[in-house]
């Protein structure tokens, strides 16, 4: 149970790299540097403790998709990007596939 507590702690992380990645404009905005290298390293952390339990085939598909479909979410939330109803198909689609991992694995 705890592995799948890690994976999800991994899963977050992936989003906030990639947010703080942005955030950095090109690692031109030192603070924003620093949230994506330490919540890069948060992540990665994490995906390695859910590794020692979770099969890598389960976990880096769960993993890439938590950051996946959060990072699309969040860029509609918070950076306005596009809501269009194809989108979110594929994003149910992504969450849909996580959860057969889930299930499968």
């Amino acid at each position: 149970m705890m592995a799948w507590v890690f994976l999800l702690l991994s899963g977050l992380g992936e989003i906030g790299f990639v947010t703080f990645m942005k955030l950095s404009d090109g690692f031109k905005k030192w603070k924003a540097t620093v949230g994506t290298v330490l919540l890069g390293g948060f992540s990665f952390y994490f995906l390695s403790k859910a590794l020692q339990s979770i099969p890598i085939s389960t976990a880096y598909g769960v993993w890439t998709g938590i950051g996946a479909a959060g990072s699309v979410l969040l860029g509609m939330i918070a950076f306005g990007e596009s809501r269009d109803r194809r989108k979110l198909l594929f994003i149910a689609m992504i969450i849909t596939g996580v959860a057969g991992l889930k299930i499968v694995g």
